[in-house]
């Protein structure tokens, strides 16, 4: 949404950018310029085009989802009817959401790591509570071990070999090993990997969904195709909890669209490219994720649905066609498109931990910042791996799957409400600084509905489940991945009390943050202390980046420290 620029722009109060010839500047108060700095020139290149941004999002989004949630959200929900309303409440949630994505990155197109990069420019005062939570928080949830397992499942399945509990766990390491092997080596054929996967995981739901629909035609060996369509709210529960649940489930099975998002500084014209192909990527998948569901409630009883856990398109496989060779092919199907999935993850993830590293709160900034030797975030990779391996092998069998889910979406909701309040206040200091409107906007109506669902989906998982505090999608108490996800939140406040207010006080010393540029053109910010006796001479010969400033002409001596 462009238009013309009204009033005039304060130019001490602000700086200028253009992110590319088609894109009206960005705006920066100047005064906020706290956090990661701005690489106006990608030290990864350019090689995220329209199609990676597609699909990106859409191997994010189509991971093992959509062939395994829709059993857990009929177990929460109650009734087919109601599911289904489920999915398409999760689109407009996540068509919500992507508004706030879209203009934060109209604002800020050089950022790549959504989340870290829009919280970091909504509260930039005080200095460091925001990276810092975010960035511990990150590195304490940054794995991928939920869609690994099923991944390992699927293809122990495909293969016809028992899948027993260590079996999935060490396919699911070599799969996961893999996968960020690849991402290492090259991020040029780690995308094309990742486009070929999704162009097969999109085929293999058209698949499902043209199947669905020859199932509701009578053309299968199904004898009842409509039965779980008549009266398809009957059995609707009224149990908050479950349906808490289920949106939970719902939203992370969505989990994904923004993915493009985190590479936003590695695609030549961000703002338009993601204005379109963004909002096009979560419509494809809407679109398969229900006509998916509408074939496994064709095919498969109501009851089998409900017990399926990970394994309802395998079910749907054999009602369908029976012969073990077709359940074989159709689940190695599915574990390419998991496969793909996890690569999509992998890349994001690589960059959303990398700009919390060049936010200076993690230790050893350039370690997180540098490229080398693949053109490549390596250490971003690495510790994901790491954290992956921990898990997928530390956690007992069960219940890992469907805690782990809900326990990442737990802090992703109070981010992504502060995320969405946060934009009011980046507004609030565009006027002040008379910057012109952006091209992107969001209706305050959709900003609204956003946060109300996040709060939705914070309050409602603490409602006890009818069945007592035993009988939620866990053999435990109900609500441990709520307690465990605000844990996590208090100990990442915690590390910046400590790390920011308390060493820092007892200590005499100040924390200031210093720019660094690395050889390969990378950019970090170096968090340093500076004692007290000396801090006005400091702060009277740097800004706040950490340049220096001469002090005759005002101007910046040094961009960066080497």
């Amino acid at each position: 949404m462009a238009s013309e620029e009204k009033g005039s722009v304060n130019e001490k109060a602000c700086t200028v950018e253009t992110a590319s010839a088609d894109s009206l500047p960005s705006y920066e108060e100047a005064a906020v310029t706290t956090g990661a700095p701005t690489e106006k020139v990608s030290p990864l290149g350019y090689h995220v085009d329209w199609i990676s941004v597609v699909f990106l999002s859409v191997s994010k989004m189509i991971g093992t989802g959509v062939f395994t949630m829709p059993g857990a959200i009929l177990k929460g929900v109650g009734s087919v009817g109601l599911s289904l309303v489920f999915w398409v409440i999760g689109y407009l949630f996540a068509g919500a959401q992507l508004s706030v994505y879209l203009e934060y990155l109209s604002y800020f197109p050089h950022r790549s790591g959504a989340d870290v990069a829009y919280l970091e420019k909504a509260y930039p005062r005080p200095r460091f509570p925001m990276p810092t939570i975010f960035a511990v928080q990150s590195v304490l949830l940054s794995f991928s071990s939920s869609n690994s397992i099923i991944l390992s499942q699927y293809i122990l399945v495909a293969a016809g070999v028992e899948t027993t509990p260590w079996r999935i766990r060490g396919l699911a390491v070599g799969a996961y090993s893999a996968v960020a092997i690849i991402g290492i080596a090259s991020t040029k054929w780690s995308l094309r990997l990742s486009n070929a996967i999704g162009v097969v995981k999109v085929l293999t739901l058209v698949f499902i969904a043209i199947t669905g629909l020859v199932v509701l035609g009578g053309h299968t060996q199904v004898t009842d195709p409509h039965a779980n369509f008549r009266n398809s709210f009957a059995g609707t529960t009224n149990d908050g909890n479950g349906l808490a649940t289920s949106l939970v489930k719902v939203n992370f099975a969505y989990g994904g669209f923004e993915n493009a998002f985190t590479v936003v500084n590695e695609v030549r014209d961000p703002v338009n490219t993601l204005k379109f192909y963004a909002p096009l990527s979560l419509t494809i998948v809407f679109v398969l994720y229900m006509f998916a569901n509408v074939a496994y409630f064709a095919a498969i009883p109501k009851e089998s649905i409900r017990t399926s856990k990970e394994l309802t398109a395998s079910l749907f496989f054999t009602a369908v066609f029976g012969s073990t060779r077709a359940v074989t092919a159709l689940s190695a199907l599915v574990a390419v498109s998991s496969f793909g999935n996890l690569l999509a993850v992998v890349i994001g993830n690589s960059r959303v931990i990398r700009e919390c590293g060049r936010q200076g709160v993690l230790p050893y900034p350039r370690f997180w910042a540098s490229t080398r030797p693949f053109n490549t975030p390596l250490g971003p990779f690495l510790l994901d791996w790491v954290l992956t391996v921990i898990v997928i092998i530390a956690p007992p069998a069960g219940d890992a799957y469907n805690f782990i889910a809900n326990l990442q979406s737990y802090p992703a909701n109070v981010f992504m409400f502060l995320l969405t309040l946060g934009l009011f206040f980046v507004r609030k200091r565009r006027v002040s600084i008379g910057a012109p409107r952006s091209e992107f906007v969001a209706w305050n109506g959709v900003l609204v509905f956003t946060m109300l669902v996040n709060v939705y989906l914070l309050v409602l998982p603490w409602v006890p489940p009818v069945g007592g505090i035993y009988a939620g999608d866990v053999s435990f108490f109900y609500a441990t991945y709520c307690i465990v996800g605000l844990a996590i939140l208090a100990i990442s406040s915690g590390v910046y009390a400590l790390i920011i207010v308390i060493l820092p006080k007892y200590g005499n010393y100040t924390i200031r943050q210093l720019l660094e540029k690395l050889p390969d053109g990378a950019q970090t910010n170096r968090l340093i202390k500076v004692p007290n006796a000396e801090l006005v001479e400091w702060d009277a010969n740097h800004d706040e980046q950490g340049n220096v400033i001469d002090q005759k002409t005002g101007k910046i001596v040094n961009t960066a420290q080497k």
